[in-house]
């Protein structure tokens, strides 16, 4: 044979082996098995190396993988790996519900764009088209994980209310929380103006949240409590996300001073009324410090009783009172107190309230309402525990900042 010949032969050789070799290291570039590459017969027209095939699980990823339980606030991703997406249907397996989601512009990923729900199994249906053009499907199932327990988050105050300078924030748990750290991360809170915050453990069913000072008047403030998925330790998972937003009005707060047997009101920082009283009497002390109002209602009957002295003891009462401001959980109000107006700016007779004439009492219950602040002194009783009720400003800044679990 011709040496030329031969020569050429072996180039043409060569240049072939070059090709295929070439393939298949752009197959194994890109990360596909080069057991996708078909291997066809000679004389079929279709070059050694052509890649025809793909499995479905190469040209569709679908996010999360893997078999574990998915927390249901994991976005599912379905994404095109060598080609763009045709469709994406995610269902729930035994409601029939389609979970919603969204297309990139270019089509080569979808993603959820609401959470799923607890316990529930999804399946996913995906069409792609491979490199080729042709079609790929896939389809696969996930399921999400299952609480031992949710935790339902209470809000306090009412969402759109209007209320005073003192009301905190508490978000009351329907379970114990143990993790205290991941659910204070997930609750926010936004002032308008801004104003420094922290949050305080009362328990492990109840956190509060004040501001250094009292709440500047005019604010408006936003709760967002993003508890839906959240661990909550001892398999205890938020039951659901929630926002709620208030606004703070006027700064109203009476000063209350068990030595002159006074009471200030202050309307802004400016003193728009003086009233006499009578606070708790030495054996039943009111307590000291700041008191916010829980409650109001036109009449209530109070009853001894209710903290231990009862019917046929020393010192037992049950009356039906009129205009009650509740200022703490043990059983203190402001409010109206006819038998004491010859005491009230003289001495101190009560059982731990505040004793207004009833003209006093009336002009207290049209001007202070929930939120708005009490301020006791020289009352000869211990300050109020920071846990009744709204004992939140008992305690000073480095001491509130303690009760935090993230500080």
């Amino acid at each position: 044979m011709n040496r030329d010949v031969v020569r050429r032969a072996g180039l043409a050789a060569a240049a072939v082996l070059a090709v295929v070799t070439l393939g298949v290291g752009l197959v194994m570039a890109l990360g596909w098995p080069a057991g996708l590459a078909a291997n066809h017969a000679p004389g079929s027209g279709v070059p050694a190396g052509t890649i025809t095939t793909v499995s479905p699980e190469r040209a569709v990823q679908i996010l999360p993988d893997g078999t574990a339980a998915t927390n249901p606030t994991t976005p599912i991703v379905v994404r095109a790996v060598m080609g763009t997406l045709q469709s994406v249907t995610v269902v729930n397996v035994a409601s029939g519900t389609v979970v919603r989601g969204e297309s990139s512009q270019d089509r080569t990923t979808w993603t959820s764009t609401e959470p799923l729900g607890y316990s529930s199994s999804y399946r996913i249906d995906a069409t792609a088209t491979a490199g080729s053009g042709a079609p790929v499907q896939r389809t696969k199932t996930l399921t999400t994980l299952s609480p031992a327990a949710q935790a339902y988050p209470s809000l306090i105050p009412a969402p759109d209310s209007e209320v005073g300078v003192g009301q905190p924030i508490v978000v009351r748990f329907d379970t114990a929380v143990t993790d205290r750290a991941a659910a204070e991360k997930a609750l926010a809170v936004t002032a308008n103006p801004p104003q420094s915050g922290s949050w305080f453990w009362m328990s492990n069913t109840e956190v509060h949240y004040r501001p250094q000072s009292y709440w500047q008047p005019g604010s408006t403030v936003t709760v967002n409590a993003r508890l839906y998925g959240v661990d909550l330790g001892d398999g205890v998972y938020g039951q659901t996300d929630r926002t709620e937003t208030f606004r703070v009005h006027d700064a109203w707060i009476a000063k209350a001073d068990g030595a002159t047997k006074t009471m200030q009101i202050f309307d802004n920082d400016q003193l728009v009324k003086t009233m006499p009283i009578s606070l708790g009497s030495p054996g039943f002390p009111t307590h000291n410090g700041p008191h916010v109002i829980s409650d109001r209602q036109p009449t209530i009957v109070m009853d001894s009783c209710t903290y231990g002295v009862c019917k046929g003891q020393p010192g037992y009462y049950r009356e039906r009172v009129d205009l009650d401001e509740r200022i703490s959980s043990d059983g203190e109000f402001v409010h109206s107190a006819p038998w004491s107006v010859g005491q009230q700016g003289d001495s101190n007779v009560s059982h731990g309230c505040v004793n207004l004439s009833p003209t006093n009492a009336q002009w207290f219950y049209d001007h202070f309402g929930l939120g708005d602040v009490v301020e006791i002194t020289n009352s000869g009783g211990h300050p109020l525990p920071v846990w009744d009720t709204y004992g939140d400003w008992t305690l000073a800044w480095p001491q509130w900042q303690a009760g935090s679990a993230v500080q």
